[in-house]
């Protein structure tokens, strides 16, 4: 774990990907993703007070670093589904620990709100 502190108080790479998942409202759509919704109505549906706007948004977000890919599939109507990519997947250990840590310190706060 030392190896982890060996760069000193800052890293660039840490503060990216810190910033990417702790993204308001990034967090609630990739732990939807790994529940295994993965249409944009489910998605939209599972996540209470997450607007459609602001959701198309953070899923371009995702896809942009990488994290989630978009699907179309040309049909009547167009089905367009999201999926983890290998790098979004990767994120599922991390997801597991954050949820173990959140059990055992439960927020005193609505993070809705």
């Amino acid at each position: 774990m030392k190896e982890c502190f060996e760069r000193g108080p800052f890293s660039p790479e840490f503060h990216a990907a810190a910033e990417l998942i702790g993204k308001r409202w990034n967090g609630a759509i990739l732990w939807a993703l790994f529940h295994g919704l993965n249409r944009f109505g489910e998605l939209n549906s599972a996540i209470p007070g997450l607007s459609a706007r602001v959701l198309s948004e953070r899923l371009k977000e995702l896809e942009d670093a990488g994290v989630v890919e978009r699907e179309v599939t040309p049909d009547t109507p167009v089905r367009i589904t999201y999926r983890l990519t290998p790098k979004g997947d990767a994120l599922r250990a991390v997801f597991k620990q954050l949820n173990v840590w959140s059990m055992a310190w439960p927020s005193t706060h609505d993070p809705v709100a």
